[in-house]
């Protein structure tokens, strides 16, 4: 075992490991890239819908049957299905079909937790809203999605988490992939590859554990004052509907 991991850290130290082409902080980057991309388009597609059904409390059923279809669909199907689109329209197979991959990945607990959000909040708190005179949009926007704001917020961060260790699925098909490209590199080699599949792996797991703390400290400076006695009991219990 002492053997074993004195190869690791001699990987870790070899020349041009960490800034070359094919290196550590490059291939972090393009990880990182892949991931927030797929977030952006899948906020923008999700969240804005989620938010006006659980308003309008309409839509439940068949919103989450849509949606949920990227649950159904294995990642790595659906990266296979996007490649070939794409390799038949001509499109580079290294950035796209991942990135479509890991929107639909990243669409269902956005979307779930969003309208779960929503939709839950207490009919009396509503009603109050209305009878002080608020229209619907300030109603939506200065009493409902504060108080969602928690549910919302760790549905998106269970969705970054999900795609962040999702994205080396790309590496099988291409040269992107990120951090993926080392243990799908090093699996080829066989047992001689066994080091760099260590270190690859142990890349990803620190890059998505430094991502939640990361995440889960800009959730809580993000929450509004009154919000954050929201108990985080509460908090599970309501990430759990979805």
């Amino acid at each position: 075992m002492i053997e074993f991991l004195s190869q690791v850290v001699a990987w870790f130290g070899e020349e041009g490991r960490w800034f070359s082409d094919d290196g550590i902080v490059p291939r972090t980057v393009e990880h990182l890239w892949l991931a927030l991309l797929a977030m952006v388009i899948a906020l923008v597609v999700a969240l804005p819908l989620a938010v006006w059904l659980g308003h309008r409390r309409i839509g439940a059923f068949y919103a989450n049957a849509i949606v949920n279809i990227g649950r159904a669909i294995p990642s790595f199907g659906l990266i296979i299905l996007a490649a070939v689109f794409f390799a038949r329209a001509g499109i580079s197979l290294r950035f796209w079909p991942a990135v479509v991959a890991l929107m639909a990945l990243a669409i269902p607990p956005i979307f779930t937790n969003a309208y779960t959000a929503i939709a839950n909040i207490a009919p009396e708190t509503v009603e109050a809203g209305r009878g002080m005179g608020l229209t619907e949009n300030e109603l939506l926007w200065d009493v409902e999605v504060p108080i969602g704001a928690p549910v919302i917020l760790a549905g998106v961060r269970i969705s970054f988490i999900q795609v962040l260790a999702t994205v080396p699925l790309a590496a099988v098909l291409s040269s992107g992939g990120g951090l993926g490209q080392y243990v799908v590199r090093g699996f080829a080699r066989g047992p001689g590859g066994t080091i760099e599949v260590f270190a690859g792996a142990l890349l990803i797991a620190v890059l998505t554990l430094v991502a939640d703390r990361l995440f889960t400290l800009v959730e809580r400076r993000l929450l509004p004052v009154g919000v954050k006695r929201l108990s985080d009991a509460e908090v599970r219990a309501a990430v759990s509907v979805s």
